[in-house]
């Protein structure tokens, strides 16, 4: 096996009865990577999940990880850690107390859990000692978190990290993230949150119906050759929709949309088109004060990459 790889998939395969949940799946994911894991309701997101956290077991197909070859047993390699569909906690415990439990069933003594670093680390120092039922889903969401950092992951799953976060929630989670991920730790994340994975992953990988669609860099995703709708606020709308129109390559989807208090344009182009009229606006003295997706690169080329798959069932 590739030693800088944290997991190895060639040709995966589960079903459940008449249901092909994966179909010959292939997955690399490295070692100090984020890597993002996404697709439709029913893709096989969550069963991909399972076989990585030793949940389920394959049909067919070859799945290392970590460096050792994952059989039929459910049992996931030491170094690995995670939850699918939500952390199990208790909610009858507090915070401090639910990590020491995890930890004493995983055989770690308390001086050795580090319960109060991965409390700190995740932003729950101050309920620490609060019970967990009166946790909002984003705070029961980081304490999963913490509960995974106890055993110094060296794979991380985690599926929808981000469900409930307020910002300063996401901000402590995106942080140990990229944390863990620079000290080479591989991370695998699944999440409907385009924006959370256009911040955090270097790659993807697309699901869709069981088959993989995707999978590679997020710039090579996000830069392949699909028009999108831009949306642009300048200090000058009328001489913005004159050199739109004039310029090649620019299509003007909507006028005079109302964004933030002012008047905006919708365009739709290739980057390159783009450019230019940027090239155009600054030329003639136009102040470009944003511009931006009006669907971001990576959910355009999602929609582009699994609706055709969709149809097709």
């Amino acid at each position: 096996m590739d030693t800088h790889l944290a997991v190895r998939a060639r040709g995966i395969t589960r079903c459940f009865g008449d249901v092909v949940a994966l179909d010959a799946v292939d997955l690399d994911l490295a070692r100090g990577q984020v890597h993002g894991l996404v697709g439709p309701n029913g893709a096989g997101k969550t069963t991909l999940l399972g076989l990585l956290l030793g949940l389920a077991a394959a049909d067919s197909g070859e799945l290392d990880i970590l460096g050792v070859r994952v059989g039929r047993a459910l049992a996931a390699p030491d170094g690995v850690t995670g939850f699918v569909d939500g952390p199990g906690l208790y909610p009858s415990l507090t915070a401090r107390q639910n990590l020491a439990a995890l930890a004493a069933l995983r055989g770690r003594g308390p001086a050795a859990t580090g319960i109060d670093a991965a409390l700190a680390e995740v932003g729950l120092t101050e309920v620490a000692d609060d019970r967990v039922r009166g946790f909002s889903l984003g705070m029961r969401q980081r304490l999963g978190l913490a509960a995974a950092l106890l055993t110094g992951p060296r794979l991380l799953v985690l599926d929808e990290p981000a469900n409930g976060l307020d910002p300063a929630g996401k901000r402590h989670v995106h942080g140990v993230l990229t944390r863990l991920a620079a000290e080479g730790t591989g991370v695998v994340l699944s999440s409907h949150r385009m924006d959370d994975l256009e911040e955090l992953c270097s790659e993807v990988t697309i699901l869709a119906t069981g088959r993989v669609v995707f999978s590679g860099p997020l710039g090579e995703l996000a830069a392949g050759n699909r028009e999108l709708d831009y949306r642009l606020l300048t200090s000058d709308p009328r001489a913005a929709l004159g050199l739109a129109d004039g310029t090649a390559g620019i299509q003007v989807v909507e006028r005079a949309v109302a964004w933030r208090g002012a008047e905006a344009l919708v365009v739709r182009a290739l980057v390159p088109a783009l450019d230019a009229l940027v090239a155009n606006l600054v030329r003639d003295g136009v102040a470009v004060r944003e511009l931006a997706p009006v669907v971001s690169p990576l959910e355009a080329a999602l929609l582009a990459l699994t609706e055709p798959q969709e149809a097709a069932r």
